[in-house]
């Protein structure tokens, strides 16, 4: 296995890598695992299990820096301890990321069966409630790929329909108008790199978060592309979309079919997808429950009990989105 970890504040490398690494040395010879620092990342090869519990590790000692607390060989020794303690529990081939201290994995049978479709299949459709994590899940497995050099490129997209309600003017430029649309893209990569990565890839072409109607014409070769909000598209946006796929790259295709926010006339473009390419090998449909959602707990309650108003034939409920 290979897992990547990022640095949350360079500056303080010498620090957690400590005097001639040997921090990282104490690291790598417990868990029998090989460590290559690079970049402002970590790259972590080995068994399973053992690379998760390294990756633990460097996430521990970079909490203690952000809180400027010193990292030594006794702190060193306790963060392994630790980690060897809590690996009954811990699953190192489901971790997707480690970021900030932060390990990204799915928390569900469900996630689990969702990512395992993106690592095996080139075309993935999810569909579930707001808060099963589909679009985060998403972004996490392409920023994974993006940084192992699994994918030279990563293009996020979401068709800018209003949920239920009318905005009116936005003023500003195009980039101005539209950003409101992308925020929770943008949300998500930054809760796996930091800001200025971001921003730099973004001015390098190697991340574009970008409107659905802005790929028309266009070809992705060696790339992750995600629709989001994929409920909002129509069949004609959604064929669009679908055959933008290029030669090396994945699709990944989220949304609520319970939130759609087109007018009533208008079929949705992932409904649609779901009848016509059923049964297509080489794509796969995952549809996320209540049961997967991963937010505060209230969330799962909440859509139950607008789930049972549409079970009873009550009107249709739109809550928040994913």
């Amino acid at each position: 296995m290979e897992l990547t970890v990022t640095l949350e504040r360079p500056e303080l490398q010498p620090a957690l890598f400590g005097p001639g690494d040997s921090h990282l040395k104490m690291i790598r010879d417990t868990f029998n695992v090989q460590m290559f620092a690079r970049g402002g990342m970590v790259k972590i090869t080995g068994e399973a299990g053992n690379v998760s519990r390294a990756a633990a590790v460097l996430s521990a000692l970079q909490r203690r820096l952000r809180r400027n607390l010193p990292v030594t060989p006794e702190v060193i020794t306790d963060a392994i301890s630790e980690a060897a303690a809590g690996a009954a529990s811990t699953d190192g081939a489901d971790v997707i990321a480690v970021y900030g201290g932060r390990v990204v994995r799915p928390k569900s049978a469900g996630q689990r069966r969702y990512v395992e479709a993106i690592r095996k299949h080139d075309m993935v459709f999810c569909t579930g409630p707001a808060g099963t994590g589909k679009t985060y899940l998403a972004v996490a497995m392409a920023v994974h790929m993006l940084k192992t050099g699994k994918a030279r490129r990563l293009v996020l997209a979401r068709p800018a329909v209003e949920a239920g309600e009318k905005l009116g003017f936005l003023p500003g430029d195009m980039q101005a108008k539209v950003n409101p649309y992308l925020r929770p893209l943008f949300d998500a990569l930054h809760d796996m790199m930091e800001f200025e990565q971001v921003r730099r890839f973004m001015s390098n072409d190697i991340i574009e978060v970008i409107p659905l109607a802005f790929m028309r014409g266009r070809t992705f070769n060696n790339s992750v592309v995600i629709l989001d909000e994929a409920q909002n598209t129509t069949p004609m946006q959604m064929l669009m979309f679908l055959t933008r796929l290029g030669h090396g790259s994945k699709m990944v295709v989220t949304g609520d079919d319970s939130q759609v926010d087109l007018p009533s006339e208008v079929t949705s473009g992932l409904i649609d997808a779901q009848r016509r390419l059923k049964g297509i090998k080489g794509l796969m449909f995952v549809r996320l429950g209540g049961q997967d959602i991963v937010r505060h707990r209230l969330v799962q309650n909440v859509v139950e009990a607008y789930g049972e108003d549409r079970r009873a034939g009550g009107a249709t409920a739109r809550p928040g989105a994913d």
